[in-house]
């Protein structure tokens, strides 16, 4: 092994690291904002801890927080870690099929908002057009949460939830 190799081996940030670099970040900062993301991967990292998981998808995980260049300075900090976030969820899901508590919820009822103007526009045209929009959506949110929920007790149940 050469000493670029063992330098690199070196560098990567550990889950213990990371967390303690997201708690000192949320202590430095005023901004809800950035609070709330820095919240959201201490409780990612917190439950990547307490699953058990190989030492390799553990290495694996340590290079994609590597890979994230978490520690660059930027201007806009809030959109760094933002998009950082987004990049370590999807890993997460598509890797490993990990996904947050509410995960499915929240895109369910999106999704379910979205396909509901489109039921009130073509279904419930009958109404008034405001009125057809309205119940539409709300039949689309109310479908999209049930399954969601469906989806996010079944991620939970068998233990993909972090």
């Amino acid at each position: 092994m050469n000493s670029a190799t063992k330098q690199e081996k070196i560098n990567i940030m550990k889950l213990q690291e990371a967390l303690n670099y997201f708690k000192n970040l949320e202590s430095k900062t005023t901004k809800k904002s950035e609070i709330k993301i820095y919240q959201k991967f201490i409780l990612i990292l917190t439950g990547l801890e307490s699953k058990d998981l190989s030492d390799f998808e553990i290495q694996s995980i340590e290079q994609k927080l590597d890979a994230l260049d978490l520690n660059s300075t930027t201007t806009n900090t809030k959109r760094h870690f933002k998009k950082a976030l987004h990049q370590f969820q999807k890993y997460l899901k598509d890797s490993f099929s990990l996904t947050t508590k509410g995960h499915y919820t929240s895109m369910g009822i999106g999704l379910g908002a979205s396909f509901g103007i489109i039921l009130g526009i073509v279904l419930l045209s009958g109404f008034e057009r405001s009125l057809g929009i309205s119940f539409g959506i709300s039949i689309g949110m109310l479908i999209g949460l049930i399954i969601g929920r469906n989806m996010d007790s079944k991620a939970m149940a068998l233990g993909k939830t972090i």
